[in-house]
C-alpha cells in the first residue's frame, strides 16, 4: 500500500482535525504533545504536527504529500506551487483591520487619509496587507509583528492592525473595533503536485473520505 504523510498545524486546526480524523479510523496512534512526527491508526498514514507557517513549505518542497492549513497562511506564502483541492469549513475567522475605537483612524473603509506621511500598519500578514492596500491605490507602511498585534496602536506603534479575528472579543476588551474586513478564513487542504501524480490513487481516497465526511457536517 502507498504511504501518505499529512502535515497538520498546530494550534486550533489541529483542534478541530481532530474529530474528523477520529471519525475516518485515522486518529493520531502517537503523542500528539511530544511528537513531531506522528503515526496513525493506518499504518499507511503518518502526521507531521508543524507551525502553521510551516505546512506549505513541507508540502510544496515533498516533506509531506498533504496539508491542512489556514487560507491566511496560503494567501501569506503564495500557493501558486500546490493544489488547493478542498475547504475543510473548519477553524473559521476573518482577517481584519482593526483600529483603536474613537481614534482618527475609526472611519468607513477607503476614506482617504488627511496623514502627511504613510499610514503605520502592524501584522503578521505583510504581504497580504501590501497587496490589499495597493489594490485600492494605497501605500502604507507595514510593521511585521508576531503577536499581541492589539496592543501596537494602544502605544502608538502602528495607526491600524491587519490580524485575524474570531469573535472579536480580544479586540473589544483592548478598546479596538473592525473597519473592514480582508477576506473571510478557513482551513483548506493543500497537496503536493509530484505526490497528486506519483501517488493519485491513495490521494484521491482520503480527499474522498474527506470529502465524504464535511458534506455530512
Amino acid at each position: 500500500m502507498t504511504s501518505l504523510t499529512l502535515a497538520l498545524s498546530k494550534g486550533r486546526i489541529l483542534e478541530d482535525c481532530l474529530p474528523m480524523l477520529d471519525r475516518l479510523g485515522l486518529a493520531p496512534a502517537g503523542d500528539i504533545d511530544r511528537l513531531l512526527r506522528v503515526p496513525s491508526r493506518d499504518p499507511n498514514l503518518h502526521f507531521l504536527i508543524i507551525r502553521p507557517t510551516d505546512v506549505p513549505t513541507y508540502v510544496e518542497h515533498g516533506a509531506a504529500d498533504l496539508g491542512i492549513v489556514g487560507k491566511d497562511v496560503l494567501m501569506e506564502h503564495g500557493g501558486e506551487a500546490l493544489y488547493e483541492p478542498m475547504d475543510l469549513d473548519i477553524a473559521k475567522c476573518r482577517l481584519s483591520i482593526a483600529v483603536v475605537k474613537g481614534s482618527p483612524f475609526d472611519r468607513p473603509p477607503g476614506t482617504p487619509t488627511t496623514l502627511r506621511r504613510r499610514v503605520r500598519v502592524a501584522t503578521k500578514y505583510p504581504e497580504i496587507t501590501r497587496r490589499f492596500f495597493a489594490a485600492r491605490g494605497e501605500q502604507v507602511e507595514i510593521i511585521k509583528l508576531y503577536g499581541s498585534m492589539e496592543l501596537a496602536p494602544l502605544v502608538g506603534l502602528a495607526d491600524l492592525i491587519v490580524d485575524l479575528v474570531a469573535t472579536g472579543n480580544t479586540l473589544k476588551a483592548n478598546g479596538l473595533v473592525e473597519t473592514e474586513i480582508i477576506c473571510q478564513v478557513s482551513s483548506r487542504v493543500v497537496v503536493n503536485k509530484a505526490s497528486m501524480k506519483m501517488k493519485h490513487a491513495a490521494l484521491r481516497d482520503l480527499l474522498a473520505r474527506l470529502q465524504t465526511l464535511r458534506a455530512a457536517a
